[in-house]
């Protein structure tokens, strides 16, 4: 099914629902806005900024994420067990829900399709490298690559390594710079 056919079906679902009084369209926006504003990507670039930028954050970041992050008060959930790994000149972290597709969704927003493809989750254990380089991700051959398996008990995060041309830049320039692909590990 292409997306515009899942887009067509799923309008006509909610007209459907709307119209047996079992769903208000005022509902439907609430989520919707949620989703756009308040969760998503743009929530882990702040704590991924803020790891940059101070080591004391970072230092509880990496021993407690889940704690670490309770002052930003994000919503949207799925991160009550938080792990933040973090990507370095020697290893390179990639996330992957082998099972299904758990995911950080308060710091992270939706899970992209292709996160929930069974051909990632199977092909990204097999062959992390493979994978990576057709994200357009080339590492060194010394480089070891780190494949974490998020759950339902543990959801994984990737710090990324912060680039050199970056060092200058203030947390908010940062975090408009951060991809939610770098921080699954892409």
């Amino acid at each position: 099914m292409s997306d515009s056919q899942a887009a067509i079906r799923a309008e006509a679902l909610e007209s459907l629902l709307v119209e047996k009084g079992l769903l208000d369209t005022n509902d439907i926006d609430a989520v919707i806005e949620m989703y756009n504003e308040r969760v998503g990507p743009m929530n882990g670039a702040r704590v991924v900024a803020k790891a940059w930028r101070d080591t004391q954050f970072k230092s509880r970041l990496m021993t407690d994420a889940t704690s670490a992050i309770e002052e930003f008060e994000f919503e949207g959930g799925e991160v009550q067990k938080l792990v933040v790994v973090e990507n370095t000149d020697e290893v390179h972290n990639l996330v992957v829900c082998t099972l299904c597709s758990c995911y950080p969704w308060a710091v992270l927003g939706l899970p992209p399709k292709w996160y929930k493809d069974p051909a990632y989750r199977s092909r990204v254990v097999r062959e992390p490298r493979v994978v990576l380089t057709e994200f357009g991700v080339q590492l060194l051959p010394s480089k070891k690559v780190r494949v974490w398996d998020s759950s339902a008990e543990i959801r994984y995060m990737v710090l990324p390594q912060q680039p050199q041309t970056w060092l200058g830049l203030d947390e908010e320039a940062l975090a408009s710079k951060i991809t939610r692909d770098s921080m699954i590990g892409g």
